[in-house]
């Protein structure tokens, strides 16, 4: 090999990293083909039954490939978790009329993404595996409680935050499990305009109510 080929051959790649070919393959990237697998991977399988060879399999990648973007399996799992509930947008869009009607707002949307096919399926997955499997549980606890209704609360600037997010997520949480999962009537099949009109006005106390005397 002459020294001119020496300086056109490409640098070799480490384990798990994707090459130029790779990362244009698909709209969106990478990354986003991986999550959308993952999420169809967990809301079929579950979090047990799920794992980084499947969810790459899915994906048309290798497995180092979803082990470098994204970790371990609990950490895609988050991130197929959080493509249905974006905290990071949802925050601002709760927020931004002020605290006067967060409470409403808060229960349509959470109502809204359960009522989505598309991101129900992720959620329901992620419910029920958080019952049995702590790897899910954690998962739930981080993006419900600590990087959505946390916020919320802190941002809205009242005594005793967390304790106030642990109240609105046990009350959504609750309503989710007995609508989505365990399918209670007439709660499964109720409105949902009827369940925001009912449950708004608790989770307006719970987030903006002065703490007790």
């Amino acid at each position: 090999m002459t020294p001119a080929d020496q300086d056109r051959t490409p640098p070799r790649r480490g384990r798990g990293r994707p090459s130029r070919a790779e990362a244009e393959s698909a709209p969106g990237g990478l990354q986003e083909r991986i999550r959308l697998a993952a999420r169809e991977e967990f809301a079929a399988r579950g979090y047990d039954k799920t794992s980084v060879r499947g969810i790459a399999k899915a994906a048309g990648v290798d497995p180092a490939l979803v082990h470098h973007y994204f970790g371990t399996k609990e950490e895609v799992f988050e991130a197929a978790v959080e493509m249905s509930i974006e905290p990071a947008l949802l925050v601002p869009a709760l927020l931004g009329q002020g605290p006067d009607g967060v409470g409403e707002r808060l229960a349509r949307y959470f109502l809204g993404v359960w009522e989505n096919p598309a991101t129900r399926a992720p959620l329901l997955a992620v419910v029920r595996s958080a019952v049995t499997h702590e790897a899910a549980a954690k998962v739930l606890r981080r993006l419900v409680l600590r990087r959505l209704l946390e916020r919320v609360a802190a941002e809205l600037d009242v005594p005793d935050p967390t304790f106030r997010a642990e109240l609105a997520a046990s009350h959504m949480i609750g309503i989710a499990f007995l609508r989505y999962v365990v399918q209670v009537e007439p709660l499964a099949s109720a409105p949902p305009d009827t369940i925001v009109a009912m449950v708004a006005p608790t989770l307006q106390r719970y987030l903006t109510d002065p703490a007790p005397s």
